[in-house]
């Protein structure tokens, strides 16, 4: 039984209504063309890399991914989301830019879904609940914005976001950036740089990020008692910058560690504890003893 059990029946009824939906049967808004159309370049772009093969290429696509997708940890979701430490605004602001390119939508839109994940956790609110199936929670859900609107209700956990003069201007003009940026790597390094930059790390640093909506619902341990189905996902930690100890995460989301203990890899830790050591990463939250005292399981 276990989590098994939670992928049959009435949930498996439900996965297949929903996944027929992302495709067929509804109406796609202009955001979820934008999304997918996304997504569906950079595979293409993937998959053309070999044959614009060059070192200097792939070094640069391993460069761009892992620092745009390390941003998107550091400041979508540990600084944005849960607001785990504070930066100085300029800072802030820079950094959400830079995730900005990691092309997982501007910083209200990821921000508003992943806390709506945190408050319906596996339940049939979840935005990319792991109980509508494996592909549901990895992927699909990113085409449905409506769906997502029907499960959750209006994007009004996002006012802290909204009400700055930034946020506002990403949200409305995130393709226009990322458009340029691509052009400018396209003059740069012609394709070799845009198949294996764009294609290549957009589809790894994708992946990566969709595996902890995914995997980190299905595989792995459990060291908290969160009465849910995350959990710690330990080959995914150094991929994914520390982002896999999920059950860690879910147990105490506003802590700025997720590897809690010292042989668990979480390279954005690492970096928040640097610009700690800087003065710049102040209000830096950990979980306390007695948090951890009231997660723990019972023996």
């Amino acid at each position: 039984m276990g989590d098994a059990a939670k992928y049959d029946g009435s949930s498996q009824i439900k996965s297949e209504r929903k996944e027929k939906r992302v495709f067929f049967l509804r109406k796609w808004t202009q955001f979820d063309v934008e999304k997918a159309s996304a997504v569906v370049v950079v595979h293409l772009l993937c998959l053309m890399a070999p044959f614009y093969f060059k070192w200097e290429a792939i070094l640069f696509g391993a460069v761009l991914s892992h620092v745009t997708n390390i941003f998107i940890t550091f400041s979508y979701h540990r600084n944005l989301t849960h607001r785990s430490f504070k930066l100085p605004k300029w800072l802030e602001y820079l950094f959400a830019y830079i995730a900005l390119f990691a092309l997982q939508g501007h910083p209200i839109d990821w921000v508003s879904t992943h806390r709506f994940h945190h408050q319906f956790t596996d339940s049939d609110r979840d935005p990319h609940s792991p109980i509508e199936g494996f592909w549901f929670s990895h992927v699909l859900w990113i085409f449905d914005s409506d769906y997502i609107r029907e499960k959750c209700g209006r994007r009004n956990n996002v006012m802290d976001l909204k009400q700055q003069w930034f946020y506002r201007f990403l949200a409305k003009t995130a393709g226009l950036h990322i458009a340029a940026f691509w052009t400018l790597i396209y003059l740069w390094g012609g394709l070799p740089y845009f198949t294996w930059g764009v294609g290549v790390g957009g589809v790894y640093a994708y992946h990566m990020t969709w595996l902890i909506n995914s995997a980190c619902h299905i595989w792995g341990s459990q060291a908290w008692n969160t009465k849910d189905t995350s959990r710690n996902v330990w080959w995914l930690g150094l991929f994914t910058f520390g982002e896999s100890w999920h059950n860690n995460h879910h147990a105490f989301e506003a802590s700025a560690r997720h590897g809690l203990e010292w042989y668990q890899v979480d390279v954005t830790w690492y970096l928040i504890r640097f610009f700690q050591a800087l003065g710049l990463a102040t209000n830096v939250k950990l979980p306390t003893d007695a948090q951890k005292r009231k997660m723990a399981f019972a023996h």
